[in-house]
């Protein structure tokens, strides 16, 4: 009863009071979810037409990079524009806003830099809201209503400390938040509680931080309350992991893809075969490493251009992450593009001496199925010739476990390999409280 108050009553006024487009928007994006390819296809060019007209007349950066203004007249001219990466992005400074708004009319924001560089982004106030609506209908994929009482596990969360906060987390948010900075036996057990006390229906966070959580719970034989949604987002979300997190919720978990630069990229729908494109608010390209476009099944690198965000235009964005394009179109009825696996990150990939590249995350999904005695994996590799292995063992760990994980390793980079092995309670966290699975400290 309370739930449905919320979704039909609180959030609508709350939004008027605000001036808010976000349930509009998201109303939009429900409709259109079932729109022909063609049609989806329609609206994203008269979009991009529209953004590169604006990115040109009113961003300096986007006047140097092209020199002219570009003639868009199909989907596939976007791939005579260069690629925009990080570097590009520092560097430009303000000359990537666009000068109808004022810096006061803009939000700002930071990425975390945990690949090495950090970036100050900015969005107008209407590419916030239609961002928000986008995470909200694919949270409805996921199981997830307004009103339900929602469980995040992130770091540094927001905490309600106004009268008018707390009485909008009562009646529109409920959020409940565990920092994924202090993920300890006492917060964990106490939000364990919590949970149960507020009848908590929703699950949503980093997806290894979920792991950690629901780890612990069945370790501790706590049986959290039935939820009805859960949605990983943040990193890669493992299978071992997965297998654990429904487990013990007894609930699917849906995978959420997104990025500070851009927002929500693509998300599970219900039937959990790959994740659909949010093609309203983005086009997405996978791209082989001359810049054509990648065949599905064929790892490439993700290009990303954004249709909504007018504060700081993102045309052909490299976010330095690889994925595959499904081979065919979900089941469920929809008819956006489909990725069908995130590789990961570039920084993330592991080195060989020949050249060639190795999916860190893949190495580590790999060995966990393969080798007993392993809870959780990272890797490092320093050099060429040096690795550092961080273990966080199980109950069957033994001097096995370290000699199968040697193993790997030289079998994969060299018979010659030094491997360092760090037996740990848990694996080191980033400053944005995020994890790694796998990291390259050599130089590009």
């Amino acid at each position: 009863m309370m739930n449905a108050l919320i979704e039909k009553v609180v959030y609508p006024l709350w939004d008027l009071k605000d001036g808010s487009q976000r349930l509009g928007e998201c109303r939009r994006l429900l409709r259109s979810q079932w729109s022909s390819r063609a049609e989806v296809e329609e609206l994203q060019l008269r979009r991009l037409q529209e953004m590169i007209r604006h990115a040109f007349s009113s961003c300096s950066f986007y006047q140097r990079l092209w020199g002219s203004p570009p003639t868009i007249q199909d989907l596939s001219d976007l791939r005579s524009l260069p690629i925009v990466r990080k570097r590009d992005i520092r560097d430009a400074g303000d000359s990537l806003l666009s000068n109808e708004f004022s810096r006061g009319q803009l939000v700002e924001t930071k990425t975390g830099g945990s690949t090495g560089t950090s970036l100050k982004l900015y969005f107008d106030v209407h590419c916030q809201e239609y961002r928000n609506a986008a995470a909200m209908r694919s949270d409805r994929w996921a199981g997830w209503r307004a009103g339900m009482w929602t469980g995040g596990l992130w770091g540094t969360p927001p905490v309600p400390r106004t009268l008018k906060e707390r009485i909008r987390n009562q009646l529109h948010d409920r959020l409940l938040f565990l920092d994924t900075m202090n993920l300890t036996p006492d917060t964990m057990r106490g939000f364990a509680q919590t949970m149960q006390e507020r009848d908590v229906e929703a699950l949503f966070g980093h997806a290894h931080s979920l792991f950690v959580f629901a780890r612990f719970l069945e370790e501790q034989e706590i049986r959290p309350p039935q939820v009805k949604a859960i949605i990983a987002t943040s990193m890669m979300l493992l299978a071992s992991e997965r297998a654990v997190i429904e487990r013990v919720f007894r609930c699917p978990v849906s995978n959420r893809y997104g990025c500070e630069e851009t927002g929500l990229i693509a998300s599970q729908c219900e039937a959990h075969r790959g994740l659909h494109v949010n093609s309203e608010h983005l086009i997405v390209e996978i791209l082989r490493a001359d810049g054509s476009p990648a065949s599905p099944g064929e790892e490439g690198e993700i290009v990303l251009t954004d249709l909504v965000n007018r504060g700081m235009p993102l045309v052909r964005y490299a976010i330095e992450d690889v994925a595959t394009w499904a081979s065919s179109e979900c089941g469920c009825g929809r008819h956006s593009p489909v990725i069908d696996r995130l590789v990961g990150r570039t920084a993330d990939f592991l080195r060989r001496r020949d050249g060639s590249l190795v999916a860190g995350v893949s190495l580590v999904e790999k060995t966990l199925t393969a080798i007993r005695g392993v809870s959780q994996l990272q890797i490092v590799q320093n050099s060429m010739t040096q690795f550092e292995l961080n273990v966080v063992p199980d109950s069957e760990f033994s001097q096995a476990t370290i000699d199968a994980l040697c193993g790997v390793i030289r079998d994969v980079f060299g018979a010659d390999i030094q491997v360092t092995t760090n037996t740990l309670g848990a694996l080191p966290q980033e400053l944005n409280s995020k994890y790694r699975f796998a990291i390259c400290r050599l130089q590009a």
